[in-house]
């Protein structure tokens, strides 16, 4: 392997979708909120907030207790589903969203979407992205057994690029940086999720920037350099 192939695989970014790349947190709180109502639970929106990048496998329970998982948690991951698409085109890119796939894939760093959206809203929100081109792969939900914080996902984004000496996974909350500490991964987090600097690095960020136009004029002071 030639010096400048080692370059172009030193690093790989494994990029977070909801919150980190697209700006979903609150549609998904509110969503969630509206699915437990169906059911007769009310829930304060700040408490499902702060569980926002949690797989709806552990969401649940997490959040109501194991008793409203085993009775009402199918139910409650459909309707919360159904809400959400009801919001779906509320959606928007966050700023910069686009131009830090491009300048990763321009510095010869592979990125990959490592998501554990479902199929349908990972093909909407990579047709809002439009940089297929620029990707070297994607993650849904269909990938994985067990979503955020376990390292599932971070485990299937690693297959895509498994030449990377160095992957670091980007991501907004305290379960992505959770999950990829599992991993054996570094980790750059956003506060564009809601979690405090502190929490984020409690969680295992090495580095953590209010926005990814921050993150890009602070690139080379993070794994990623």
């Amino acid at each position: 392997m030639t010096s400048a192939s080692k370059t172009a695989t030193a690093t790989a970014a494994l990029l977070d979708l909801d919150g980190t790349l697209v700006d979903t947190n609150y549609q998904h709180a509110i969503a969630w909120f509206r699915a437990f109502h169906d059911h007769g639970i009310v829930l304060p929106i700040w408490r499902l907030h702060r569980h926002i990048g949690m797989g709806g496998d552990q969401f649940v329970a997490a959040v109501a207790g194991e008793d409203a998982e085993r009775d009402l948690g199918e139910e409650v991951r459909k309707d919360h589903s159904r809400h959400f698409h009801e919001l779906i085109g509320e959606v928007e890119l966050m700023p910069d969203a686009r131009r830090l796939v491009r300048v990763l894939h321009d510095r010869g760093t592979p990125v990959v979407l490592a998501s554990s959206a479902g199929k349908e809203d990972l093909e909407h929100f990579r047709s809002m992205l439009e940089v297929d081109d620029l990707l070297a792969g994607a993650t849904s939900s269909a990938d994985v057994e067990a979503a955020k914080p376990e390292p599932d996902i971070i485990c299937a984004a690693l297959e895509k690029v498994p030449d990377a000496e160095r992957p670091v996974m980007i991501g907004d909350s305290t379960w992505d940086c959770e999950a990829a500490r599992r991993a054996g991964v570094a980790s750059v987090a956003l506060l564009t999720g809601g979690f405090s600097e502190q929490e984020l690095r409690e969680a295992g960020a090495a580095a953590v920037f209010a926005s990814i136009g921050e993150l890009l004029d602070g690139l080379d002071r993070t794994p990623l350099a």
